[in-house]
């Protein structure tokens, strides 16, 4: 009789995880909070010249974007960015073929999506990274990176882009 009380035990519990995880769906509204960055864009540089061209696209149910980076040139990156429902922050994890990675944390704010994170450069220098991307009123997406070697206090421009759909 032990056994099957056990058995049932165990049932009850594994329905129940079952259960959660079922209703553990990325259909909330924070989720969406950077869809205005899906679609395939052609990204200029601030003064016009075609930087590349970018597809971001909802993946795993909506629960994540991946980014699919192709500059005009060899460079080439991909990124996965998702909200955390826990800590109630975006994450993206970047990568690109010249090795460097980004692990960057933010969110909203003012209506622009804001990512920060810490980056060691080979010499051993901890550098400041932060991407705002802007959705602006025609449709365009700026995407504003910057960094500082002084921890905030002062910021040089990485790059500067206006991403409009392509196509």
């Amino acid at each position: 009789m032990r056994m099957g009380s056990a058995l049932l035990v165990c049932g009850l519990a594994s329905g129940s995880a079952q259960a959660q995880a079922a209703r553990a769906t990325c259909d909330v509204a924070e989720y969406r909070q950077f869809d205005f960055w899906i679609g395939t864009w052609t990204v200029r540089t601030a003064n016009g010249a075609v930087a590349g061209t970018n597809r971001i696209e909802p993946i795993l149910g909506g629960c994540a974007l991946l980014e699919s980076w192709t500059a005009n040139g060899p460079s080439r990156g991909r990124s996965l960015n998702s909200y955390d429902r826990g800590s109630g922050t975006w994450h993206q994890a970047w990568v690109d073929n010249a090795g460097t990675v980004l692990l960057l944390s933010g969110g909203l704010v003012n209506g622009e999506m804001v990512l920060e994170g810490e980056r060691t450069l080979p010499d051993g220098t901890v550098q400041l990274e932060r991407i705002t991307w802007t959705p602006n009123p025609d449709g365009t997406v700026r995407q504003l990176w910057q960094a500082s070697l002084s921890r905030g206090m002062r910021w040089t421009v990485v790059f500067d882009g206006t991403y409009t759909k392509a196509g």
